[in-house]
């Protein structure tokens, strides 16, 4: 299974839209997996168009408009993923992702989150946390960023991808 990550698309807030290569990605995608900050409604429906089959968080700036959780579980080919958008400071983010993913689901679940605007790939107290960045290079963030992953029995490769 082709998943395409990503967070903090911030359009039209901080990004003029989502860049092409972006769109290209999630279109080849059998999930998408967006962990929040779209910044518009949308933002959230053209993903969802874009998408197969679409699991999303609601960020921290997201509009009332944008009904979604603030956490998401998802199964996938034996994987679980807890999807949160993360919040607070830069430090200590890891471990509050952590700590969501293991009150959600236990320690054999992977987190996917947004927030900070950077790639993250780590284990953190026994949880695996994938950040994608920032899909629309938003500040502040340095370059648009976001993950594909592949599930294959049970376990995530996952390899970061830039406009080039």
């Amino acid at each position: 299974m082709r998943l395409a990550i990503l967070s903090d698309t911030h359009v039209p807030g901080r990004a003029d839209g989502i860049p092409s290569w972006v769109e290209a990605t999630v279109r080849e995608a059998d999930l998408v997996i967006h962990a929040g900050d779209f910044d518009s409604p949308a933002t959230l429906d053209r993903l969802r168009d874009l998408s197969a089959r679409f699991v999303g968080v609601s960020g921290n700036v997201d509009p009332p408009g944008i009904d979604l959780p603030f956490v998401e579980i998802v199964e996938v080919d034996g994987l679980t993923f807890v999807v949160t958008h993360g919040t607070g400071t830069r430090t200590g983010y890891e471990s509050r992702v952590a700590k969501t993913v293991r009150d959600a689901a236990g320690t054999d679940a992977v987190g996917v989150a947004g927030h900070i605007h950077e790639v993250v790939d780590e284990v953190v107290d026994g949880v695996r946390v994938l950040n994608p960045g920032t899909a629309t290079a938003a500040n502040p963030g340095d370059d648009a960023t976001m993950m594909v992953g592949t599930v294959t029995d049970g376990s995530v490769s996952v390899e970061v991808v830039r406009d080039d």
